[in-house]
């Protein structure tokens, strides 16, 4: 029997209810709509099937599947709901009287984090640095607290005022973001931040970021095998990790500051939301291939669908008390769904129906935009500042920041690819078989060899002829210094600088000048 579609809860001024997934996105009659303002929480099972609310004097469970209402409590002060995996437990928090079970004896704890999925339990726990000693995250398993080799792993830090803690999905690995509250060397306003992989087999790292600058966003894969990390100076990099801190795939430089794993791993989304305008980036992380850039403009939310297939995006209050409402897409960049809350109303929560892993397959990519009757936006293209006395001036193409294109859409620049070790041993012999035979054609033409300088020529004006014949130096002279700008320029490119056409031009003449020098050289 086919899945079915993920309902979609909303909650807002005109009350908490419920609509049905793609492709109908009509009200459902799971839930009856409740008006009013006192609905403050609401959430989910694991598995989707239960669904449990509060209203300010009740807190009330219902079946999903068949819409029955199976229990209601006299909790009017609930404020978070939390169903237990196995959906027996409904916890509720109010003022705190749950029974201790156990205790991690550590002074000084600062933070910790659970890990997610079923037994055995594991937790990762913070201790802040003090008088010159670092900070360290160790992890430990339940309920193993207690003795000297309890811990499963352990990483020592300095420069590290709070940090953040990101379990995957198998609870086999940490990444720890450690950051400072002002950076020392005066290059941000948000301080300096680092990150770090702690593993349960006690293997730990520092991940080497390739750009200076804050670490905005990381996510882990659910195959939890790789994760991407966003991070840089403004426009910010991308990069995907594997479990060895080694980079995988290097998206190149944007606007962006936050990445979105799709529940089957293989879509990921790059966007910059917040202060940025809200463009996206979807990629195939199969192929390492784009899919769609679309624009979610003033986006406050961003949720995958557990099918894998769609994404929810969301303006909410109080965030922005203006232009609230949540669109649906498909991930090849096409709007299905659009809902605009009234101008004197708001939406203040919106959220997909969760569901077990499994129940949708990953389905294959396509690259083609779906059809919708949902008429596509064209985003405002917001103009630059000019300041009045260059306003009635010509628009100069000028760029603050150059932007570095995704590693497999740079310029093929000729010889620029790493030579294996094989090649560069090659190369080295080839060279060297070079030189032995300059030298024996030298010592058969002893009248080509340079004049010997009188003792009072300065050391530094020794002539570099090597020829005799002051036309072929000359030409030889030349040659070096064309490959010596070529060499330069690739330098430029690698570092991820856009060139000029004619800069492209002299980099693909490269094999010819080394021909021609060659045969100068060896006197062809």
């Amino acid at each position: 029997m086919a899945p079915s579609r993920p309902l979609l809860t909303v909650r807002g001024s005109e009350g908490l209810y419920m609509v049905n997934g793609p492709p109908h996105f009509t009200e459902s009659t799971v839930f009856p709509r409740e008006s009013g303002k006192n609905c403050k929480v609401y959430t989910f099972s694991k598995d989707g099937t239960l669904f449990a609310w509060g209203n300010g004097e009740k807190v009330n469970i219902i079946s999903v599947t068949n819409k029955e209402l199976l229990h209601s409590f006299d909790l009017p002060k609930a404020v978070c709901l939390e169903f237990s995996p196995k959906n027996t437990v409904l916890a509720t928090w109010q003022p705190y009287t749950n029974t201790i079970a156990n205790k991690l004896h550590l002074q000084k704890i600062n933070d910790f984090v659970l890990s997610p999925g079923p037994q055995p339990y594991k937790v990762a726990v913070y201790v802040p640095g003090s008088k010159g000693a670092p900070s360290f995250v160790r992890l430990y398993q339940y309920p193993n607290f207690g003795g000297p080799h309890a811990a499963l792993a352990n990483k020592s830090f300095f420069k590290a005022d709070k940090v953040t803690m990101l379990w995957n999905k198998k609870a086999t690995a940490v990444l720890v973001i450690a950051s400072t509250d002002v950076d020392k060397t005066g290059a941000s306003y948000y301080g300096e931040q680092t990150l770090h992989y702690i593993a349960t087999n006690g293997e730990s790292a520092v991940v080497q970021l390739p750009k200076n600058g804050p670490i905005y966003d990381v996510v882990w894969n659910s195959s939890s095998t790789e994760f991407c990390a966003v991070y840089g100076f403004m426009p910010a990099k991308a990069t995907i990790f594997n479990l060895k801190c080694d980079p995988v795939f290097d998206f190149g430089t944007g606007p962006r500051n936050a990445a979105y794993y799709s529940p089957h791993g293989h879509i990921l989304v790059l966007a910059g939301f917040g202060n940025l305008r809200g463009q996206m980036e979807v990629w195939d992380v199969k192929n390492y291939k784009l899919i769609s850039k679309p624009v979610a403009s003033d986006s406050t939310y961003f949720a995958w669908c557990p099918d894998g297939e769609h994404i929810l995006t969301a303006t909410c209050a109080p965030r922005l008390r203006v232009n609230n409402g949540y669109k649906i897409w498909h991930y090849t960049g096409s709007i299905l769904h659009k809902y605009d809350v009234p101008s004197n109303g708001e939406l203040w929560q919106v959220s997909w129906q969760p569901f077990l892993d499994g129940i949708f397959p990953a389905k294959t990519i396509t690259y083609q935009a779906v059809p919708s009757e949902v008429p596509s936006e064209v985003p405002k293209v917001a103009t630059a500042y000019r300041p009045p006395a260059l306003r009635n001036k010509p628009i100069t193409n000028s760029k603050l920041h150059e932007e570095e294109p995704p590693q497999n859409m740079k310029p093929q620049l000729g010889n620029d690819k790493p030579l294996s070790k094989t090649a560069l041993k090659n190369q080295r012999k080839h060279e060297a078989k070079k030189a032995a035979k300059q030298e024996a054609r030298s010592d058969k033409s002893p009248d080509l060899a340079p004049t010997p300088v009188p003792q009072s020529t300065p050391r530094n004006t020794i002539s570099q002829s090597t020829s005799g014949d002051p036309d072929i130096d000359k030409k030889i002279k030349n040659l070096k210094k064309k490959l010596k700008a070529i060499e330069q320029l690739k330098e430029q490119a690698a570092t991820g600088k856009q060139l000029e056409k004619n800069q492209l031009e002299k980099i693909q003449k490269e094999t010819a000048l080394l021909q021609e020098l060659e045969d100068l050289e060896l006197g062809i």
